[in-house]
C-alpha cells in the first residue's frame, strides 16, 4: 500500500492528465504535488477533488515570491483550501509573511533554498554570492528555519547537513532531484537514489518523470515505496 514518504509530482498538462494518472496509481499513492505547470491547466480544481473527493494529500508547489504583502495575501488565498505543504522561496521575509499568511490553518510552509536544477555556475550567472553550493544551501535552510518556515525544500545531497542543523530539529526536509537507480536525470543536477535520501534524513520524495513515464506508473511507484522500505 502506499508510503506518504513519496510524493508523486503531476507535472502533467492538465486535470484529465493528473486525474488520469492518479487512477492508475490508486492506492499506491497517498501524496501528490501539483506545481506551476499545472496552474493554467487547472492544478487548483485538481488539487481540491484530490483532497476532498479521494482523501490524498496535496503539496502545492507555488515558489512564492513577492513583497510580504503580496505573500502573506497569497498564502492566505491558498490556506483556504485545507491543503497540507506550500513552497515559496527561502528569502527570510518571503518566509515570514508566508508563516503569517497560513495562521490559522494545518497548511506547513517549505521554503525553497536553492533549486536542485542548479549548480555553481547557474548561480554565477545569475550574480548569486560566491561559495559552494552545499554551504550557501545550509545557510538559507538555518536562516529559513529561523523565519518561521517549516521546512524545506532541498536536494538530496544537502540533506545530511541540513539534518545536522539545530535549526532543523523537528523541521521538514522534501527533497525532488530523486532518481531510482538507473534512471535518466532529465534536468537534475544533484540527485540521489531514493534509498540514499531516506538514509541521509530526508522527511518526503518527490517523484515524478520516472514514474508518470513508466510503462506501469502503479509498479513504479511501488519500487520506488519498497527501496525506501528497505526491501
Amino acid at each position: 500500500m502506499s508510503d506518504d514518504r513519496l510524493i508523486v509530482a503531476l507535472d502533467v498538462p492538465n486535470v484529465v492528465a493528473g486525474m488520469e494518472l492518479s487512477q492508475k496509481l490508486g492506492d499506491a499513492v497517498s501524496f501528490y504535488k501539483i506545481g506551476l505547470g499545472m496552474l493554467t491547466g487547472g492544478g487548483l480544481a485538481l488539487a481540491n477533488e484530490l483532497k476532498s473527493e479521494h482523501g490524498k494529500k496535496i503539496f502545492l508547489d507555488m515558489k512564492f515570491f513577492d513583497i510580504s504583502a503580496t505573500v502573506e495575501a497569497a498564502v492566505r488565498g491558498v490556506a483556504q483550501f485545507d491543503l497540507d505543504l506550500l513552497t515559496v522561496h527561502g528569502d527570510p521575509h518571503v518566509v515570514s509573511a508566508a508563516r503569517e499568511g497560513a495562521s490559522g490553518s494545518d497548511m506547513k510552509i517549505l521554503a525553497v533554498t536553492i533549486l536542485t536544477s542548479l549548480d555553481r555556475a547557474d548561480l554565477d550567472g545569475s550574480l548569486i554570492k560566491a561559495g559552494d553550493i552545499v554551504d550557501l544551501v545550509q545557510e538559507r535552510a538555518g536562516r529559513a528555519f529561523d523565519a518561521g518556515a517549516d521546512g524545506v525544500i532541498a536536494s538530496p545531497q544537502e540533506a545530511a547537513l541540513i539534518r545536522a542543523l539545530p535549526e532543523a530539529k523537528g523541521k521538514l526536509i522534501v527533497t525532488p532531484g530523486v532518481r531510482p537507480a538507473g534512471a535518466a536525470l532529465g534536468d537534475q543536477k544533484r540527485v540521489a537514489t531514493p534509498a540514499q535520501a531516506i538514509a541521509d534524513g530526508v522527511d518526503h520524495i518527490v517523484v515524478g518523470r520516472p514514474i508518470w513515464q513508466a510503462a506501469d506508473p502503479r509498479a513504479a511507484a511501488l519500487a520506488i515505496t519498497a527501496e525506501m522500505a528497505g526491501k
